[in-house]
């Protein structure tokens, strides 16, 4: 970063100071230009003995079998949305997410600053404020200079003295060397407008300056500044689509077992956490007192690497690094991998963790083993016999789907089995008819190997998926539309791993959002408050659909955290089939959220959320809301107007 040789008389242009010209020492001696090269080398030399051993980590993991660039278009959108504007950053954290873009837009305005700044310690300077751009460019990065003062300045009130619980009890001195460091570039480039040209003032300027950036380079790959460097690689080489699952590729595929399994975009995500801590904040598991911390998650993984290197035979869930007890305590919501600003994907990295411990039985677990059991012999999560699907069918008059009707309705273990899954698929049904849509259920219907898949049972996940698309694909499906949201992502995202479906999918809530016209405008002030299911939300990006359905049946409010920021109700990755929960119930924390809003109705549109509440809601208070799924309330306004369930 150069401090400007020269400040011509309108100097008000920028900082609207007038100053004395001040310059740089119009020459340097061959010592002082020997001596600089000598300490840019020890820097970089420093700098490379580590960045070094994360490159090399990076070239030695494994390669990401599935992995490709395509489409370019949108990694090129997301890498400027998302590190060039910082869009995620300040979105989720408004406050310390401007603080933190001005350093980072300081930093490319200071760029080409520095870059004059150290050409001209060899009298090659090519930024002369005699120039037009020159002098414009000064007093630019100028303004920069006092946007990342103040920025910095923040920061490190933030993180020394208000401290958010999410950052962690330890303090971290490195962070404040390294805000000392940025507020120091910053007071010497000012400094530079004060300061008379051509004095010893200025030259001991311009090498505190330089010390400090050759100083500050050789810190960052030992810091969590690492990200700086690594960061926009994660961001533009993602999976390509949210907490995407990548696939098992051969026989001696298990998932995350040793260090030889580690890929290279696992080991890129590891190295580029920043610890900002978002992931933790907003960490259903965490929130209730429990082991899991996403942050940990990714720390523990980049100590690994550190300690054993990806050419490991040591297993990752080692009980040091990584924990059976915390990876089983993911709801997979990706709320975590939602907020992270670095582009790391918490979710595949735990089920891919799950994976390892389950294929390979280091993961014995009474309730985990029962599920596995129950969906081998019955094909459903609820244990129960065929028949009783059929029982439920016969008793709702559902049609069977043979191939003339426009949508097959897929009931889902909770739609087919579950009492309150059923008043949902039966009120549903109640809403088509009134729409006057053709549809029908299938013969027969295995689950679709959610929790399964999400727990790491692969084989099982693989048997269950392939006989339902074969199934699917005979009954020549064209549309499907299903009551859970779970069946939905795992349908359309999981199942073509192994060829998946040419049908089109869609949930519940966007079906009746496309025909809310059809549906009866009850203009009553009934209050309603709407809980975001994560499978349908952060996973989907529906979030409005379900407000359109439900504002047409009453006043729709929102619970104090919606939408993206939707606080899980406990039941996903296989928790809903698991045991008692350490620490507060997931769905009890969100029960008193919903009930605090006094709606008299909550709003649900999945059964697995619909499921989680029922207790919850009841231990919130003595005269808890009632308990209604999107279609329950939409069939109770088509019954209040009189329309008859055939209408």
């Amino acid at each position: 970063m150069s401090v400007p040789i020269h400040l011509p008389a309108p100097a008000a242009i920028a900082l609207a100071l007038a100053v004395p010209e001040y310059a740089e020492p119009a020459h340097f001696s061959a010592v002082s230009m020997a001596v600089l090269a000598l300490l840019i080398v020890v820097s970089a030399v420093l700098f490379w003995s580590r960045f070094g051993k994360v490159v090399k980590v990076l070239r030695q993991a494994k390669p990401d079998a599935d992995f490709s660039l395509h489409p370019v278009g949108k990694r090129v959108w997301d890498f400027f949305r998302e590190v060039i504007c910082q869009s995620k950053v300040i979105q989720e954290r408004p406050i310390p997410g401007l603080a933190h873009a001005f350093v980072f837009w300081g930093f490319l305005a200071f760029a080409l600053v520095s870059l004059n700044h150290f050409a001209t310690g060899f009298n090659l300077g090519f930024l002369s404020s005699h120039g037009v751009f020159g002098e414009f460019y000064f007093y630019f990065a100028a303004v920069f200079a006092l946007m990342v003062t103040v920025g910095i300045t923040w920061l490190f009130i933030r993180r020394f003295f208000l401290r958010p619980k999410w950052l962690g009890a330890k303090l971290s001195y490195e962070s404040g060397v390294i805000a000392g460091l940025i507020f120091l570039l910053m007071a010497t480039y000012l400094a530079g407008f004060f300061t008379p040209p051509g004095s010893a003032a200025a030259l001991a300027l311009w090498w505190v300056h330089a010390l400090t950036i050759l100083v500050f380079l050789p810190l960052i790959p030992h810091t969590k500044h690492l990200h700086l460097m690594l960061a926009p690689f994660t961001i533009f080489l993602s999976r390509g689509e949210f907490s995407r699952i990548p696939p098992l590729v051969g026989d001696e595929d298990f998932g995350l077992v040793t260090g030889r399994d580690i890929t290279k975009l696992a080991a890129l995500q590891a190295y580029s956490c920043v610890e900002c801590g978002r992931c933790t904040e907003h960490c259903p598991a965490n929130n209730t007192g429990k082991e899991l911390n996403p942050k940990q998650i990714v720390l523990g993984l980049r100590g690994f690497l550190n300690d054993l290197g990806p050419g490991s035979e040591e297993p990752v869930v080692d009980g040091k690094h990584e924990t059976l007890t915390s990876i089983f305590q993911c709801t997979t919501c990706g709320a975590c991998e939602y907020q992270c600003p670095v582009g790391i994907e918490h979710v595949p990295l735990i089920v891919g963790m799950r994976r390892g411990t389950v294929n390979t039985g280091v993961w014995e677990d009474e309730y985990g083993g029962k599920l596995f059991n129950t969906l081998e012999r019955n094909g459903n999560a609820l244990g129960m016999s065929a028949m009783e699907r059929d029982k439920f069918i016969q008793k709702e008059e559902l049609p069977i789907f043979d191939g003339t009707q426009e949508y097959c309705l897929w009931l889902g273990c909770m739609g087919a089995y579950d009492p309150q899954g059923r008043e949902i698929v039966a009120s549903f049904a109640k809403v088509m008819r009134h729409m006057d849509a053709s549809f029908g259920v299938l013969k027969k219907e295995r689950c679709t190997g959610d929790p399964v898949r999400r727990l790491g049972n692969d084989l099982l996940f693989q048997t269950l998926a392939e006989q339902n698309i074969e199934n699917i694909q005979k009954q020549n499906v064209k549309k499907i539309v299903t009551i859970c949201p779970h069946c939905v992502r795992t349908m359309a995202k999981d199942w073509q791993e192994f060829g998946g479906v040419t049908a089109e999918i869609e949930h519940h809530s966007e079906f009746m959002a496309r025909h809310q016209h059809l549906l009866p405008q009850t203009g009553s002030d009934e209050t309603i408050v709407y809980h975001d299911p994560c499978y349908l939300g952060r996973y989907r990006g529906s979030y409005e659909e379900a407000r359109e359905v439900l504002a047409r049946s009453g006043k729709v409010v929102n619970p104090p955290r919606s939408h993206e920021r939707s606080f899980c109700c406990g039941a996903g990755g296989g928790l809903v089939f698991l045991g008692e929960e350490q620490g507060d119930r997931v769905s009890h924390t969100r029960a008193r959220e919903l009930t605090a809003t006094g709606a008299k109705i909550v709003g649900a549109a999945c059964p697995f959320c619909n499921t989680m509440f029922r207790d919850a809601l009841a231990a919130t208070s003595d005269a808890p809301p009632q308990l209604l799924d999107i279609a329950q309330i939409a069939a109770r306004s088509i019954e209040g107007e009189g329309a008859t369930p055939d209408a």
